[in-house]
C-alpha cells in the first residue's frame, strides 16, 4: 500500500491525525431524477458560506452539463478558491453498476473516452481551469474508466466505493487491469470512507455508507462512522482519509413525493430528499466544527493526490 508524504505549502500531516476531502458533486437535483438546477443555483452559495466559515477548501466535481448551464456559479465556486473537477458529461453510468436501477443503462465502453473528453473540454472552456480531479457519478467507476482518465492527465478520481469494495481503505495508485487493486497507475484512486465494523444487513452494503446520514439521522451519527473509520485505519498502521460525497442539491429544499414528467412519473425513496435545505446546511456545519474539533487537515483531492508515493 501507498504512503503519504506530508506538504510544504499547507500544513504538514504531521500535526494532524487525519486528513478531510470535501467533494460536491455538481449535478442535476436529486442526482439523476430531475433536469433542475435549483440545487446548484441556491445551494452552491450556502455551500461556499459554509466553507468559508470553516477556511475549507473542497473540490467542486461538475458535469459538463451543469458547468455549461451554470456558468456563472463555476467561476463563483473558482473564485472562492475551491478545486474545479469533473463529474462526466451527464449524471450518466460510466462505470460498472452497483445496484440495479431502472432505465439506467451504462454507457457503453466505446462511448467513455469520447464523452469525458467533452465533458473535460466543456469544464475547462466554462472555469478557465483544466480539471484534473474527477469522480464517477452515484460512484459507479471502472478499470475502463481509470484508464481512460489516466490518458487524459487526470490525477485523481475520488469514484471507489467502499462501502461495497471494503478494501483498499486507503488512498492508492490503482492497478491498469483492476481498478479496485494497488498498481503502478499515475492517477490515484481515493475511497470514500465508510464504517468498515459494523455488521450490514444490506446486500449491496450500503447501510456501511456515509451518504446522507448527516442529514436524515444527525451529525453525530455521521461522525459515529467517521470515528470507527479513523480507529479503523490507525489500527491498521495507515493515515485516514475521510473523502465525502455530497451534492448542491441536498442543501436547497427538494420536491417531496411523486415527480410528473409527461409520459411517466418518478417517486424517489423519502431518504433521498429528506432534511434537504436549512437542516442539511445545520447538520454539516456540526460535522465541520467536529472534523475541525478532532484535528483534522481539510485538503482538495488534487492536493491529496500529490502526496501518494
Amino acid at each position: 500500500m501507498h504512503k503519504i508524504k506530508s506538504r510544504t505549502r499547507c500544513s504538514s500531516s504531521k500535526d494532524h491525525p487525519f486528513d478531510v476531502v470535501f467533494g460536491f458533486d455538481m449535478e442535476t437535483d436529486i442526482g439523476s431524477f430531475t433536469p433542475f438546477y435549483e440545487g446548484v443555483k441556491h445551494g452552491t452559495p450556502r455551500i461556499l458560506k459554509l466553507m468559508k466559515k470553516y477556511g475549507i477548501s473542497a473540490t467542486f466535481f461538475w458535469t459538463g452539463h451543469a458547468a455549461e448551464n451554470n456558468p456563472g456559479m463555476v467561476r463563483q465556486v473558482c473564485r472562492a478558491g475551491h478545486e474545479t473537477g469533473c463529474h462526466g458529461l451527464y449524471h450518466e453510468t460510466l462505470g460498472t453498476p452497483i445496484f440495479p436501477l431502472p432505465n439506467n443503462w451504462p454507457i457503453l465502453p466505446s462511448e467513455v473516452e469520447g464523452r469525458l473528453r467533452e465533458s473535460t473540454r466543456i469544464v475547462r472552456e466554462v472555469s478557465g481551469v483544466r480539471p484534473v480531479s474527477f469522480r464517477c457519478p452515484r460512484l459507479w467507476g471502472s478499470t475502463h474508466v481509470l484508464n481512460v482518465l489516466e490518458k487524459l492527465g487526470y490525477v485523481a478520481d475520488a469514484s471507489f466505493p467502499l462501502y461495497f469494495f471494503r478494501k483498499p481503505f486507503v488512498p492508492y495508485h490503482p492497478s491498469a487491469k483492476d481498478w479496485t487493486r494497488p498498481g503502478r497507475m499515475r492517477i490515484v484512486e481515493i475511497p470514500n470512507f465508510c464504517d468498515l465494523t459494523m455488521k450490514s444487513n444490506d446486500p449491496y452494503q450500503r447501510d456501511r455508507d456515509q451518504w446522507p446520514v448527516y442529514r436524515t439521522q444527525s451529525a453525530q451519527f455521521l461522525m459515529k462512522k467517521a470515528d470507527s473509520f479513523i480507529k479503523y485505519v490507525q489500527v491498521h498502521g495507515k493515515r485516514p482519509v475521510l473523502c465525502f460525497y455530497l451534492h448542491p442539491w441536498e442543501f436547497h429544499p427538494m420536491p417531496q413525493g411523486t415527480l410528473d414528467f409527461g409520459e411517466s412519473s418518478v417517486k424517489p425513496l423519502p431518504f433521498i430528499t429528506k432534511n434537504c435545505g436549512s437542516e442539511a446546511v445545520k447538520q454539516l456545519d456540526r460535522v465541520c466544527a467536529m472534523l475541525k474539533d478532532r484535528g483534522g487537515r481539510f485538503v482538495m483531492a488534487k492536493e491529496l493526490a500529490a502526496e501518494v508515493v
